[in-house]
C-alpha cells in the first residue's frame, strides 16, 4: 500500500489489467474507482491524483480502496487502459496504409486532448492492457499494408505514435501552465517586449518574423503528421514499393503485365511477385 506512482508491481498490474471482468454490482467497485481516478486526473492533473482524493469522491476512507487496487501506480495503469477503451477500434480493411495510420493517429490525438494527463503516464515500462494492445495491433495491421519489412512496420508505428505523444506533451504543458497561472500562452509571449527588442541580432529569425512567418503558425499536429507520413512514403518508394493507389483491385502486374488476383488482405498489389517488385526498383534506380 503506497502512494508511489513511479512503477507498479508488474505481476499485480497484469492480473488487474488482464483478469476476468469484475461483475457489475451496486456500491464501490474497481471500475468505479478507476472512473473516479480519471475524473480527478482530468480536472487536476496526474501529479494531483492520490488514493485519498479518489476515496473522497465516494465518501469513504483510503483504506477501503486497497480492496480493489494496491496503490496509485497500479491505478494509473488501469486508467491508461480505460481511456483507450473510450475510443473503439473501427474496422479499416478498406483503407491503405496511409489512411489507416492517419486515422489511428487522429484517434490517439483526440484521446490525449480529452485526457491531457495521459502523456505524463507514458514510459518504457508501462504495462499495456487489452484496450491498449488492441489499438497497437490495429496500427501494426494497417502499417503492414505498406509492404515494409516486419521490423520496419513496428518502427513506423512507433514513429507515428511517438510523434503524437510529443505534440500532445507540448500542448498539455502549455494548457497546464495556462490553467495554473491564468495567463494564456499567446498573452505571455506577447508581453515579452524586452526579449523581442534583443532579437534583431539574429538575421534569419528577424527576416522570418518581419515577413509574417510567425503571424499565423501552422498547426503542429496537422503539419507534423503529414510530414511524418510523407517520410514513410519515401521509405516505401526507396525499397521499390508503389504507394500511389489506396484502393483494392485486380489489374495487371506493373512490371510483366501478368494478371493480378486482387485478393488477400492489406494494400493492393502492384506486382505479381517480389522479383517483379525488385526489377521495377532497379529500373527506377537506373533511370534516376
Amino acid at each position: 500500500m503506497t502512494e508511489d506512482d513511479s512503477q507498479p508491481d508488474p505481476e499485480r498490474a497484469i492480473e488487474l489489467l488482464w483478469g476476468a471482468p469484475e461483475p457489475d454490482r451496486p456500491g464501490l467497485s474497481l471500475g468505479r474507482v478507476v472512473a473516479a481516478a480519471i475524473e480527478v486526473a482530468d480536472a487536476e492533473g496526474l501529479a494531483a491524483l492520490s488514493m485519498r482524493k479518489v476515496a473522497e469522491r465516494f465518501g469513504t476512507t483510503t483504506m477501503s480502496l486497497y480492496r480493489y487496487v494496491p496503490g496509485k501506480a497500479e491505478l494509473v495503469e488501469l486508467m491508461r487502459d480505460a481511456v483507450h477503451g473510450e475510443f473503439p477500434i473501427e474496422p479499416s480493411v478498406e483503407l491503405g496504409w496511409r489512411a489507416g495510420l492517419e486515422r489511428w493517429a487522429r484517434r490517439a490525438w483526440e484521446m490525449h486532448r480529452r485526457h491531457p494527463w495521459l502523456v505524463h503516464s507514458a514510459g518504457t515500462r508501462r504495462l499495456p492492457g487489452p484496450n491498449i494492445m488492441a489499438g497497437y495491433d490495429h496500427a501494426l495491421d494497417v502499417a503492414s499494408r505498406s509492404g515494409l519489412a516486419p521490423a520496419q512496420v513496428i518502427a513506423v508505428v512507433n514513429l507515428v505514435g511517438g510523434f503524437v505523444e510529443s505534440v500532445a506533451r507540448q500542448a498539455g504543458d502549455a494548457a497546464e501552465l495556462q490553467r495554473s497561472t491564468g495567463v494564456s500562452h499567446e498573452r505571455w509571449w506577447s508581453e515579452r517586449e524586452s526579449l523581442f527588442e534583443r532579437l534583431d541580432r539574429y538575421p534569419a529569425l528577424e527576416g522570418l518574423w518581419k515577413s509574417g512567418g510567425m503571424d499565423a503558425t501552422l498547426d503542429p499536429f496537422e503539419f507534423g503528421l503529414g510530414r511524418t507520413l510523407d517520410g514513410v512514403r519515401m521509405l516505401i518508394e526507396s525499397q521499390g514499393g508503389e504507394v500511389m493507389r489506396d484502393e483494392k483491385g485486380g489489374g495487371e502486374c506493373a512490371m510483366c503485365s501478368k494478371p493480378l488476383d486482387g485478393g488477400g488482405r492489406g494494400r493492393p498489389r502492384d506486382y505479381c511477385s517480389r522479383a517483379c517488385q525488385q526489377r521495377a526498383y532497379r529500373r527506377r534506380q537506373a533511370q534516376a
